[in-house]
């Protein structure tokens, strides 16, 4: 529970942080900045993880769908999004999560499900400011396949966390994954021929080197080490935890209006669907 709070709270600054400093770059070179920063800051840790050849092939390939597809589709949204709108529509992420658990198990979770929904409602009544335009909806869309991607990373590192005996720490298994993420990235890049016709400025490189290095890199590890350790309804709510951290990061580090009417209930039902989530719910979940 710690490793997913402490995650949460290194991309609480991501919204405000990437509108502010990143928009105006090819989403794809961004994504493949950071997922290579945080594939070289875990290259220590390749040779530590006892592997197969197809286990590290795996991991690649579970890499490359939960943070390099997603990474690519989720900047690339924020062309026709605004940071509340992205923030909006990443909300139904915890009903992915469930869902695919729930899928993948054969079964139903009803207190998942509920805690789902409550974590989903919550988080669009802190962040609702009205639907996009017309001209905004392929932004919804390349969002919701990066929510999905992200999700069903979530789930398949689970269950093969959790059937794996392979022996390392989960720093060993990142690392493979981080590698997959920046080379589907890097070649996403270079055949759609995204180039920088501008240099990166100060604040942008700084920007890149804070996202690859903690909210990428150490804030992904975080992530699937905590979710490997609590009930699968627990990390489907844990999903929507950064809307309120991320909502209170703009305000105070970007100086954005925060609405408490819309905040203070909102933040408060996210919080109880964590409780809801947490409560009585097997880790095996």
């Amino acid at each position: 529970m710690a490793s997913l709070l402490l995650a949460s709270l290194l991309w609480s600054v991501s919204f405000g942080l990437i509108k502010d400093t990143l928009s105006g770059y090819d989403p794809r070179i961004v994504a493949t900045i950071r997922l290579a920063l945080a594939a070289l800051v875990f290259a220590p840790w390749l040779g530590r993880a006892v592997l197969d050849r197809w286990e590290r092939l795996g991991l690649m390939a579970l890499g490359a769908v939960q943070f390099g597809l997603m990474y690519v589709l989720y900047i690339a949204s924020y062309a026709t999004l605004s940071g509340h709108a992205v923030a909006l529509f990443t909300v139904v992420t915890p009903l992915y999560v469930i869902g695919l658990e729930d899928l993948a198990a054969r079964r139903r979770s009803r207190r998942g499900l509920i805690a789902a929904a409550l974590a989903a409602a919550g988080g669009a009544w802190i962040v609702w400011n009205g639907l996009p335009g017309r001209d905004a909806w392929r932004g919804v869309a390349l969002l919701q396949g990066a929510n999905l991607c992200f999700a069903a990373g979530q789930v398949a590192y689970r269950r093969w966390r959790r059937n794996s005996r392979a022996g390392a720490a989960d720093a060993g298994f990142l690392a493979w994954m981080y590698l997959g993420a920046a080379v589907l990235a890097g070649i996403v890049a270079a055949l759609a021929g995204a180039t920088v016709s501008q240099g990166f400025d100060r604040r942008a490189l700084w920007a890149l080197l804070y996202l690859g290095l903690l909210p990428t890199g150490v804030g992904f590890w975080l992530w699937n080490r905590g979710a490997v350790r609590v009930s699968a309804a627990t990390v489907a709510v844990m999903n929507n935890l950064k809307i309120p951290l991320g909502v209170a990061a703009a305000w105070l580090l970007f100086g954005e209006s925060i609405d408490l009417v819309r905040f203070a209930p909102g933040a408060t039902v996210v919080l109880l669907a964590v409780v809801w989530g947490t409560y009585r719910t097997k880790i095996s979940d």
